[in-house]
């Protein structure tokens, strides 16, 4: 496992944090290109493209399930051939699929060009995983806190960007943001070229498998965890804008300004709460923490339909204040337990499981959630944060049960103290 800092703070940037100081600016600028697309790609496909509704989601659907199986397959190029390698192409690849949306005239090439792009970018989550894990040295979780906090940003500042040309809403406008989008993933890459060395494939043990990850049931079960409490990421995204426009009195400005919270807290405090988680124990911890503050968030938003017009967007803020502290516990177990219960030489692969089980609970979600808190209502709200609190428990058991199961030998590869032994330090270009 890489990283086993404890609760210190992490420190600044200096200029032995080049890889670091890359990864986030090159995470930064491709973010603020998703924000600039997601916010009006089905706008241009629908508006623009002149393709139904219906087929859209069709689509993305296949492409988002198809862009599953490229996760581990990534992962262990990652692992094998040197993380950075498989990353960059795969940034390529994504800036290409990007500009060639502007190109799409049929269901079939739209459909064909956003599985590519999903592939591509199931890969480089699964690259980029590796990366984290080697450029963050001891305390890998804690510099992927920090990063995060870097993401949201560029995704908020992305989404206020895109509005313009949603206000514009011309095929000009529209084609603009995709190729702000390509040009993102181009400068991403280009800023990894430069700023993150080439890391060297860690040594492998003779017993090593390609697809190892999936015979460790601990993690497997840890994956599952997570890709179950991802649901709370679209409980903000999804249900609560679609429970306040349809169950509430409250004015449609409350919409925006729940998602400006949301975006706020998780800013304000991702770093400085993940500096603090690190080890699977305190993952596990994290978890449960985060379980709690869900199982009171969900009735406080359920209650928005109860109350004044008046009252509403208050007690909506108030409730989502509450959810983002869990999401900002959540997202840090998530990075503590999937980065410290991951040998060091298969990380590719085990980020690769990590994000699949994630991007999995997210295909399932809007189906979830629309399906059995909605139609349930108030007591749907209420099972929902009780299921949340649920897999929030298990985090500290699933946590010690993985810990017990790491081989005796992990740090076989390391110099005292942890760090990784000169024979094995990554070569810049």
């Amino acid at each position: 496992m890489i990283g086993k800092g404890g609760g210190r703070r992490m420190p600044g940037l200096s200029a032995a944090d080049r890889p670091q100081r890359a990864l986030i600016l090159a995470s930064f600028v491709s973010r603020v290109g998703n924000g600039l697309f997601n916010t009006a790609a089905v706008l241009y496909f629908t508006l623009v493209v002149h393709l139904p509704a219906a087929q859209v989601g069709v689509g993305l659907t296949i492409a988002g399930l198809t862009g599953l199986s490229a996760g581990i397959p990534a992962g262990n190029l990652a692992d094998r051939y040197g993380p950075r390698t498989v990353w960059l192409t795969s940034l390529v690849m994504q800036a290409v699929t990007m500009a060639a949306f502007v190109l799409i005239h049929s269901w079939l090439t739209f459909t064909l060009i956003a599985t590519l792009d999903r592939l591509a970018a199931t890969a480089s989550g699964a690259a980029g995983g590796a990366l984290i894990a080697r450029a963050g040295g001891e305390r890998p979780a804690a510099f992927r806190a920090r990063l995060r906090t870097f993401v949201n940003l560029g995704v908020v500042l992305g989404t206020l960007g895109a509005g313009f040309a949603v206000s514009v809403d011309t095929r000009p406008a529209y084609t603009a943001l995709i190729l702000a989008n390509a040009a993102s993933f181009a400068c991403a890459a280009l800023v990894g070229l430069i700023g993150v060395p080439n890391y060297w494939p860690l040594p492998r043990p003779q017993e090593h498998r390609g697809w190892a990850v999936l015979a460790d049931r601990p993690f497997v079960s840890f994956v599952a965890l997570y890709g179950a409490m991802g649901l709370q990421y679209q409980t903000v995204s999804l249900l609560l804008p679609i429970w306040l426009s349809a169950h509430t009195d409250a004015p449609r400005w409350t919409v925006a300004a729940v998602y400006a919270v949301n975006s706020g807290v998780c800013v304000l405090l991702q770093s400085r709460i993940g500096s603090r988680v690190e080890t699977p124990r305190q993952g596990g911890r994290a978890f449960r923490l985060a379980g709690l503050f869900f199982l009171v968030s969900c009735p406080l938003m359920a209650l928005t339909a109860d109350v004044p017009a008046w009252i509403a967007p208050g007690l909506a803020v108030l409730a989502v204040c509450v959810h983002s502290l869990g999401e900002v516990w959540e997202s840090s177990g998530g990075f503590a337990l999937g980065f410290g219960l991951a040998p060091d030489h298969a990380q590719g692969q085990y980020q690769g499981l990590f994000g699949i089980g994630f991007d999995a609970g997210q295909a399932l979600a809007p189906v979830i959630l629309t399906a059995a808190v909605l139609g349930l209502g108030h007591t749907g709200w209420l099972l929902l944060g009780v299921f949340f609190a649920a897999l929030g428990a298990a985090g500290p058991p699933v946590a010690a049960w993985a810990e017990r199961t790491r081989p005796a030998n992990r740090d076989t590869l390391r110099a005292p103290h942890g760090r990784p032994s000169e024979a094995h330090l990554p070569a810049a270009d």
